[in-house]
């Protein structure tokens, strides 16, 4: 029988003696891999009961590719198929065009390539173009890229504080490339994710599970929808700059630093994951979600309704939402605690 890759079949285990069994291996798999009698195995007993078996040494590199006619795809989506191709883990990216499409080319890749992360331009002619990535999934560990996320999201929302306080809002000039950078890294991290569950060599260098994986992945998209809120704030300051003398001591703002606190005490625990520590510090964001509503509420019962009213009310609920999604990473933290200390109960039939 012929097995190709994602095919299966049962084979049967042969007694060679006393206390050894036998498993025949596909021979289309040992061709695939130029194997020969003797070359070595790698067998991993895996937390689910599977046996991995990978080549030691392999041969070949195998490249994941992918090409697009751009003559042939919908108006303005080349960017959105770029995109596509590198979270799901595309090594090399080929795109055909014609002389007419050339400008919005150039416009979608260049867009592309700030993005992103290790895609460069090795061959370009005058009617193809060859992207490949040069950086290696196993090379950038995920919890590198969380840290930096965090450090992006609460460096702006320190900036926004401190311009209540007295500061310049100069030091919000650079919020859209902080913002860039975020949502570069959650592409980073979605594409890492995307090859480690398909490679089990990125699995173990970047020394992750695979259901732990996805969970990192909920927390870089939790950090993203958290850098939104901030960045919504810190373009309003900017566009109405009016507002801090308006509001002098307003008091969402005088919330932040206890969101601040807690999210840090969050982000260690992606290490420690002590279970204590993290619903303390969901606990205080709860008590702070609940005490921003308050706030909302009273504000809704004893101000005039108008636009300065509003805007106190979108930014206290912006400030309820990163409490929000920092309540979720908590969760989730607890969440991998509890997946990395279960236990497999065997029953018998």
């Amino acid at each position: 029988m012929s097995l190709g890759p994602g095919e299966h079949e049962v084979r049967k285990l042969q007694s060679t003696g006393g206390s050894t069994f036998t498993l025949s291996l596909p021979k289309p798999w040992i061709n695939e891999f130029d194997l020969e009698a003797r070359d070595s195995l790698r067998v991993d007993w895996r937390p689910s009961g599977a046996l991995r078996i990978t080549p030691l040494s392999a041969s070949h590199r195998i490249d994941r590719a992918v090409f697009f006619d751009h003559s042939n795809l919908p108006e303005n989506s080349l960017h959105d198929h770029l995109m596509g191709a590198y979270i799901s883990g595309a090594d090399l990216i080929k795109i055909k065009f014609n002389s007419g499409g050339r400008t919005e080319l150039a416009r979608s890749v260049r867009r592309f390539l700030k993005a992103t992360r290790g895609f460069e331009i090795i061959n370009e002619t005058d009617s193809l173009m060859e992207m490949r990535c040069l950086l290696n999934a196993g090379d950038m560990p995920i919890r590198a890229s969380l840290n930096r996320m965090y450090l992006l999201v609460t460096s702006l929302m320190r900036d926004i504080v401190s311009c209540f306080d007295g500061g310049e809002l100069e030091f919000l000039s650079d919020t859209e490339e902080r913002e860039s950078e975020v949502d570069a890294l959650l592409y980073l991290v979605e594409r890492q994710i995307r090859i480690l569950l398909d490679s089990h060599a990125v699995a173990s260098k970047l020394n992750i599970s695979r259901p732990l994986a996805v969970e990192f992945g909920n927390l870089a998209r939790s950090l993203e929808r958290m850098m939104d809120h901030v960045h919504k704030l810190a373009t309003f300051l900017l566009d109405h700059p009016e507002f801090i003398q308006l509001s002098p001591s307003f008091t969402p703002i005088q919330h932040v630093p206890t969101w601040m606190s807690a999210l840090k005490e969050l982000m260690i625990n992606i290490r420690t994951r002590d279970s204590t520590r993290i619903e303390l510090a969901r606990h205080d964001l709860k008590s702070m979600q609940q005490s921003l509503l308050e706030y909302e509420r009273k504000e809704l019962e004893t101000t005039s309704k108008g636009l300065l009213l509003a805007q106190q009310l979108s930014i206290s609920e912006s400030i309820r939402r990163l409490c929000a999604y920092s309540r979720d990473f908590g969760e989730i933290l607890l969440n991998m605690k509890i997946s990395t200390e279960m236990n497999a109960i065997k029953y018998e039939n």
